[in-house]
Order: structure tokens, then C-alpha cells, then sequence
């Protein structure tokens, strides 16, 4: 798969523009090597500093003329410089079926062709003015596919498949689109409209300092332990106090993960961190709570019910890790799901479910009148039974293979 990224068309917003703290240039460059593409190919137009904006990356740096000694007869995408594309795009441009000589154009300035004669279509490339010559031009010598469903809906009426980067106001509206593609759809109710809304504000303002998505997780759980510590109390105040540090936990480890993703910095030394660092605020809070309740109760039960949730927990993870993390590569989330199965059952559902954040307004609850421990009790017999159900659904699914 080639990919070449035309310098077509001009506006306010030039290659080296940062967006959300990467370059409009190299952003595209690592999108396409995140679709998969091996050959990404700049058109160099003459202008300096490009280098310093790919350096690092797969993309090379050319003029019009050596761009024919990395050509090849196949798929070939033409991409205009000031068009950001999502990886899921790129991807479905490369995999879709066409016949030789054919072209697909997805939206203006992003146009996939199959030819056997790629020296024709660098030749139209060069010759282009803009993105709409380009096209015109491209049009004019390869039958068309069709146009895809994405060019239709223009950049400005909610595409999730690519956006036009022109001037500031399609600047704003790329950072929004880059921001929004990062909520999930497998979030929990509370996390998805109100914790994420925050951890976007505040990735927001982040992602163009040179915070690393590390340094997010050691502050964030470094919060979730200090919250912690404020349920060795019985107080209700305290304890109210822990429970929103608790929250404000889990809304910042959301700010890792988004930084790594915008940065394209996910690392599975990242992923490893962040799984097993929520688990350490967990189990603190966990034994905290048993701790305080201990002292202040003086029976033996406290402790029983904490350390029932805290290993019901930390089986869970390393049975979860062990299942799902530890061999898996490439880019992307380490943790996403509690089953590596494609079509999950209604349990493996239900526990994906469970491993949300929502219970964190359970707590806040509670808290508040003092009654932490009434968590504890929930925890130190929902936590074993989560671990049985992980394991009862690992062996359905090894039966089903």
C-alpha cells in the first residue's frame, strides 16, 4: 500500500500547525502508518523544515521526480495535504475492491486508485494546482467507483472519517473531531457524560505541554492513594473527602490514555502502568476502608471483608491480564475488554459491564454519610464472585473454540 500526501491547496493553516500537540503534517503521516500503510510518500513543494515534521516516522521526504522510484503498480492513495484523515478511513480505502485503472474518491482530496501504470498517475499529480484539479484530472482518466458515503457528509456536518484543515475555524473543528474520537463506546453511563466531558477539558489543555502519558498515570494514582488514605476515618466528612479524590482519579487516568492517543505515544509499558496502577487505588481503598473500620469497630471482620475485596480484585486483574494483555501487540488500548472472544456471551457482557467506573458514585454516596463500609461488604463478596465469573466464562469460551 502507497500512500502519497499531496501539497495541493493553500489556507491559514500550514504543515507545521500544531493540532492538539502534533503537527498537522506528521499527524497525517501517523495516521496512515497506524491504517497500516508501509510506503507514505510527501510530496516536497520546496519548502523548509518539513524533514524535522516526519522525522522519526515511515514517511519520505520527495520532489515530484523521485517519487517514481518508490512507485509500484496496486493500490495507490492520494491524499491532499490539508485533508486529516481518521486511520479507520485510510484503512477502508486500501482494502476496498477495485478493478485496474479504477479510482474511489472518498471525499475531495482523497482519491484511491488501482493502476498498473503509477508513472501516469504521478504525472497528474504533479501537474495539479489543487485538490479540485486533482481530482477533475483523476476523473478524467480512471473510471470511477463511486464516491463514498464520508464525501457526502462534508467535514463540517459530523464526519468521523476525516476533516478539511484550511483555516482557524476548521483548526477549532479538527481539534473538537480529534477530542470527540476519543470517547468510547463501551463506557459506563457516568463516564462517558461527565467524567469524560472533564478529562477532555483538561487533555485539552495538556496535550500541548510536555506532560507524558506516565506522568498522568503516577499523578493520577498518586491522588487515588491519597484519597485512600482519608477512609481510615469514619468520618463522614473524610471520608466524602477520599471519595471525591477517588473520582478525581478516575477522571484524570482518563487523561493518560487520551494524551497517548492524540500523541500517538501508546506503549505497552503505558498500558501496563495504567491497568496496574487503577488496581493499586482500588486495593488501597480496599484496605483503608477495613483499616478504619477496624479501628474503629476493633473486630476481626473489617480486616476479612478487606482483604476478601482486595484479592477478589487482584485475581481478576491478573487473571484479566493474563488472558487479554499479555501477548497482545500492535497499537491501541491494552486493556479494552475482559474476553478476547468475538462475539462475547450476555455474561461476558455483564462483567465487561461490571469493570466500569459508574460504582464510583456508589461510593461518593455512602461516603458521605459515613457509611464507607457498606461498600467494603459489597466489594469483599462481588470482588471473588467477578473472579469466578471471569473464570467460568474463559472456560465456555475455550469449549466453544
Amino acid at each position: 500500500m502507497i500512500l502519497i500526501i499531496a501539497m495541493k491547496g493553500s489556507g491559514e493553516v500550514s504543515l507545521d500547525t500544531v493540532i492538539t500537540g502534533v503537527p498537522l503534517l506528521r499527524r497525517i503521516v501517523m495516521a496512515a502508518s497506524r491504517a497500516g500503510y508501509r510506503d507514505i510518500l510527501v510530496m516536497d513543494d520546496g519548502s523548509s523544515g518539513y524533514e524535522k515534521l516526519v522525522e522519526g516516522t515511515k514517511a519520505v521526504l520527495l520532489r515530484s521526480a523521485g517519487l517514481t522510484d518508490h512507485l509500484r503498480s496496486g493500490r495507490i492513495l492520494v491524499l491532499a495535504s490539508h485533508v486529516l484523515p481518521h486511520p479507520s478511513l485510510l484503512t477502508y480505502l486500501a482494502e476496498i475492491p477495485l478493478r485496474a485503472e479504477t479510482m474511489h474518491r472518498s471525499a475531495s482530496g482523497i482519491v484511491a486508485v488501482e493502476t498498473a501504470a503509477p508513472e501516469a498517475l504521478l504525472s497528474i499529480v504533479g501537474r495539479a494546482t489543487d485538490d479540485r484539479s486533482l481530482c477533475s484530472a483523476l476523473e478524467q482518466t480512471y473510471q470511477s467507483a463511486g464516491v463514498s458515503r464520508d464525501a457526502s457528509n462534508g467535514s463540517r456536518s459530523g464526519s468521523t472519517s476525516w476533516v478539511m484543515v484550511l483555516n482557524r475555524t476548521d483548526l477549532r473543528h479538527a481539534e473538537r473531531w480529534l477530542l470527540q474520537g476519543l470517547i468510547k463506546d463501551t463506557e459506563g453511563f457516568m463516564s462517558k457524560h461527565f467524567e469524560r466531558k472533564i478529562s477532555l477539558a483538561v487533555t485539552r489543555r495538556l496535550v500541548d505541554t510536555d506532560i507524558t502519558p506516565n506522568q498522568m498515570t503516577a499523578v493520577s494514582v498518586a491522588i487515588g492513594i491519597m484519597g485512600a488514605l482519608f477512609f481510615l476515618s469514619t468520618m463522614p466528612l473524610y471520608q466524602l473527602t477520599g471519595a471525591l479524590l477517588f473520582l478525581l482519579h478516575s477522571i484524570l487516568d482518563g487523561c493518560d490514555g487520551e494524551i497517548a492517543r492524540l500523541k500517538y505515544l501508546e506503549s505497552r509499558f503505558g498500558g501496563i502502568l495504567d491497568f496496574w496502577g487503577d488496581n493499586a487505588v482500588h486495593s488501597a481503598v480496599f484496605l483503608c476502608i477495613g483499616l478504619g473500620w477496624w479501628m474503629a469497630d476493633g473486630t476481626l471482620l473489617p480486616l476479612l471483608l478487606a482483604c476478601s475485596a482486595t484479592a477478589g480484585g487482584l485475581l481478576s486483574a491478573g487473571f484479566v491480564y493474563q488472558q487479554t494483555m499479555r501477548h497482545k501487540t500492535g497499537d491501541g488500548p491494552l486493556f479494552t475488554s475482559v474476553t478476547t472472544s468475538d462475539t462475547p456471551s450476555r455474561l461476558s457482557a455483564l462483567a465487561d459491564t461490571l469493570t466500569r467506573r459508574d460504582f464510583i458514585y456508589l461510593v461518593i454516596i455512602v461516603s458521605a454519610l459515613g457509611k464507607a463500609h457498606w461498600f467494603l461488604v459489597l466489594a469483599a463478596f462481588g470482588a471473588p464472585i467477578f473472579f469466578f465469573v471471569l473464570l467460568w466464562t474463559s472456560r465456555r469460551e475455550r469449549v466453544k473454540a
